[in-house]
Formats: C-alpha cells, sequence, structure tokens
C-alpha cells in the first residue's frame, strides 16, 4: 500500500531565507567573512530554525540516509526512543537535502543552535562535505557542513528491518512531535523537491508504516467496540 501523492497535504512551502543584519554603528568586517552553508537531509529541509540567506536542494555523494539514529528527545523518549536519520558511508550511493547559506551574524548563530540541536540533545558530529546543486547551470560543488551521528553515540540503534522501523516510529513521540509526522514530511521533501532520486530505504518504511496503520486503527476500534459491550454478571 502506497501514499497517493495526489491526496497528501499541499506541497511543502520550503523556509523563507533571512537577510543578514548588522546592528547600527557596528563594524562591517563581518559581512566580509566568507558565506557558511550548512547541510540538512533530515528535519532541516523542512524546520532549519535558524536564519539564512539562501537555500538549494541538491545532494552529496560517498553516503547513504538510513534511519538508524535514536531520539529520546525530538521524536521520542526514554522509554520509547524514536527513529531519526542519520548517514552511513556508502561509496556509490547520494543523499539529498537543502544546503542554507549563512552569512556574517547569522553564522554564529546558527552553529551555536544547531550544536544544542544536533549536536547536545541529538548526538550529531560535524563534517565537511561536497555539496552539489540540484540547478543544471551550477559550477563547482559548495563545501557545506554537515551533521552525522556515528556507532560511537549512545543513541545510535544501527540497522533493523523497514516493518521494524516503521513499528518504532509508530509508537514514538517527542518535544518536536510525533515520530510518523518526521518521516511523513521527509517522504514529502523528496517526493517534491527531489522526484527524479531513489531513496529506497526511506520508501520502504513508508510503505510499511501505511500498511501497519490500518491494522493498528482496526484493533483500537475493535478493543473500543469490545469495551461498550455490557458484560454478563457472573454468579
Amino acid at each position: 500500500m502506497k501514499r497517493d501523492p495526489q491526496r497528501s497535504e499541499e506541497r511543502p512551502e520550503p523556509p523563507r531565507p533571512v537577510p543578514p543584519s548588522s546592528p547600527p554603528g557596528q563594524a562591517e568586517g563581518a559581512e566580509l567573512l566568507a558565506p557558511l552553508w550548512i547541510f540538512g537531509y533530515g528535519s532541516l529541509v523542512w524546520r532549519p530554525g535558524f536564519e539564512f540567506t539562501s537555500r538549494k536542494v541538491g545532494f552529496i555523494r560517498g553516503y547513504s540516509r538510513r534511519f538508524w539514529q535514536g531520539d529520546t528527545f525530538h521524536r521520542g523518549s526514554e522509554k520509547m526512543p524514536g527513529r531519526v536519520v542519520t548517514l552511513l558511508e556508502d561509496c556509490g550511493a547520494c543523499t539529498w537535502g537543502v544546503a542554507y547559506e549563512v552569512r556574517g551574524e547569522q553564522i554564529a548563530a546558527s552553529l551555536e543552535y544547531l550544536n544544542m540541536r544536533e549536536a547536545v540533545l541529538g548526538g550529531y558530529d560535524t563534517k565537511l562535505v561536497k555539496f552539489h546543486p540540484q540547478e543544471k547551470d551550477a559550477e563547482e560543488p559548495i563545501l557545506a557542513l554537515v551533521y552525522i551521528a556515528t556507532p560511537q553515540n549512545p543513541s545510535y540503534l544501527g540497522p533493523a528491518s523497514e516493518e521494524d522501523i516503521a513499528a518504532q516510529i509508530i509508537v514514538s513521540s517527542g518535544c518536536a512531535g510525533h515520530n510518523i509526522e518526521y518521516l511523513l514530511r521527509l517522504a514529502d521533501f523528496m517526493r517534491y523537491f527531489c522526484p527524479q532520486a531513489e531513496d529506497k530505504h526511506l520508501f520502504s518504511i513508508e510503505e510499511a508504516l501505511i500498511s501497519i496503520l490500518p491494522c493498528l486503527y482496526y484493533t483500537e476500534e475493535s478493543l473500543e467496540e469490545t469495551a461498550s459491550v455490557p458484560q454478563k454478571s457472573k454468579g
């Protein structure tokens, strides 16, 4: 069973860029700093959470996206960890996402925010990668910062079947919302903004989740009907 793109929500609006601003009287040296690009491949594609100057859809080579990182804060809890994505080194693969350009004061602000969101709360490390913009007229790849969770991370869960991952996602929720929303938003991003790209792992989990949901609904409905039936007294 697959989701019908025609029945899903309207095409998600990309986050809007915010030009950097300098307080009156401040030296213009901050604006002369080289811009920084930050590559997002998970929730950053629809909710960066920081101000940026521009954004580009594109991909990085040598990595596969996997739902192998546990999340006990944003999309899960200590008792029921959620499943979020990280990157796995994979020579022949590529991962699509969004690169955000930050300039001037945006650089320090974005890094401070992401250090808390991704490193402290998420357990991710940073790497520099070559980002290839989607535009046909793009020239050289752009060097971008990316956050990756490694197997050494305490919250790292590692591989599991698509069905098991979907089952875990269904019952997990955290401060940022339900784990189901995370999966479906990421799938919608790929479907709408990167229709030519393949992500078998992502879409297989989405399909597994959708096949489980009707069964879960039926079970809950049956339990409610059973509870509403008057019980015969014993004796």
